[in-house]
């Protein structure tokens, strides 16, 4: 049986989906800490909410992202949760052209807020 915490952490990654793929950064922002970290093979850890949303806003002013993943696992210790997901992100140009198809593993951490919500803190990307 699915526990309280476990469902909002994958209501969380379903909302994370809907969201990109509605260019609606501002909820995504919300889904995160501010100190988040974001790790991806061979490229310098992202840090901050800031550096994600520059990044994201520019991303979305020439290309439509589309996201999809298969959560394997959710543990939850306390204040904080791993979830452990299989993701597939397609990314097309507004303009035209070929869409780019990224898919992997995921293994994301999540902290409690104070209000008793859940926030990304952590996120280790491991597609290709």
């Amino acid at each position: 049986m699915m526990s309280k915490d476990e469902g909002e952490i994958r209501d969380l990654i379903a909302l994370w989906h809907r969201a990109s793929a509605e260019g609606d950064v501002d909820t995504v922002l919300g889904l995160m800490s501010d100190d988040v970290v974001f790790l991806a093979a061979g490229k310098e850890p992202m840090g901050g909410r800031y550096a994600f949303e520059k990044a994201l806003r520019a991303l979305l002013a020439s290309h439509r992202v589309e996201s999809s993943g298969d959560v394997q696992e959710v543990k939850v210790s306390g204040n904080m949760a791993y979830a452990w997901s299989f993701l597939n992100v397609q990314v097309t140009p507004l303009a035209g052209g070929e869409t780019s198809v990224r898919s992997g593993n995921v293994l994301s951490i999540f902290n409690r807020q104070a209000d008793g919500s859940w926030q990304l803190t952590r996120d280790a990307n491991l597609m290709a």
